[in-house]
């Protein structure tokens, strides 16, 4: 069924089909015989079959709607008009370009106009987002801009802080750097002290600029 979905999600996006599971592990059993291993050796046997399970969760954000998921919102909230904001959201993604893990930490918030939505939607719309081939710029214009077109706040704000493996592990070998990035939108791009106080209450305050999307 999940396939089913996959291949839907990608006709409407003008993408190919997804290969069968039979396709992807023989594709894994290239790579072993690429790295200079045996996949027929009993310790990489299952490996194939364990690989492409992983991926299926590394890469679940292709199988949801991030605006359905935003689409049920309440409205009962007595004139609740201030920030609301979620912070330190944990993601796992893959950078698009080695494939090689992203690790880090989303701040979401948005000032309401008459609508809100469930606070577990912020987190499942980074994972959505998360959970696909990314580059942590486009992932943080993706987040914000889909909580700003579906709920139409009076603004948004997005801002990211990962840790990229494919420079930490390999490459220029250079851990513990992190990227951050932002995406302001309406109020938290016009009003400067709005933008503060989203700073100050994810602990940015007088942390210098930021890569704003």
């Amino acid at each position: 069924m999940a396939a089913e979905i996959h291949d839907a999600h990608s006709q409407a996006a003008g993408l190919p089909a997804r290969p069968d599971r039979t396709s992807a592990e023989d594709a894994v059993r290239t790579l072993i015989r690429w790295a200079g291993d045996d996949p027929k050796r009993e310790g990489l046997l299952d490996t194939p079959a364990r690989v492409v399970r992983a991926y299926e969760e590394y890469f679940a954000g292709y199988l949801d709607d991030p605006v359905q998921v935003l689409s049920r919102t309440f409205s009962e909230v007595d004139g609740y008009d201030e920030m609301i904001v979620m912070n330190d959201i944990r993601f796992e993604s893959h950078c698009e370009h080695h494939m090689a893990p992203i690790i880090g930490k989303a701040h979401v918030a948005y000032l309401p106009d008459r609508r809100v939505v469930g606070i577990s939607k912020l987190a499942r719309l980074v994972d959505i987002y998360a959970k696909r081939l990314q580059i942590q710029e486009k992932m943080t214009v993706q987040i914000a801009d889909t909580l700003n077109d579906v709920l139409q706040p009076k603004g948004v704000a997005v801002v990211i802080e990962a840790s990229h493996q494919c420079m930490t592990t390999r490459g220029v070998h250079k851990p513990g750097a992190t990227l951050v990035t932002s995406r302001m939108l309406g109020a938290f791009r016009t009003d400067s002290t709005t933008r503060r106080e989203f700073l100050a209450m994810i602990g940015r305050a007088g942390a210098g600029p930021l890569n704003n999307t």
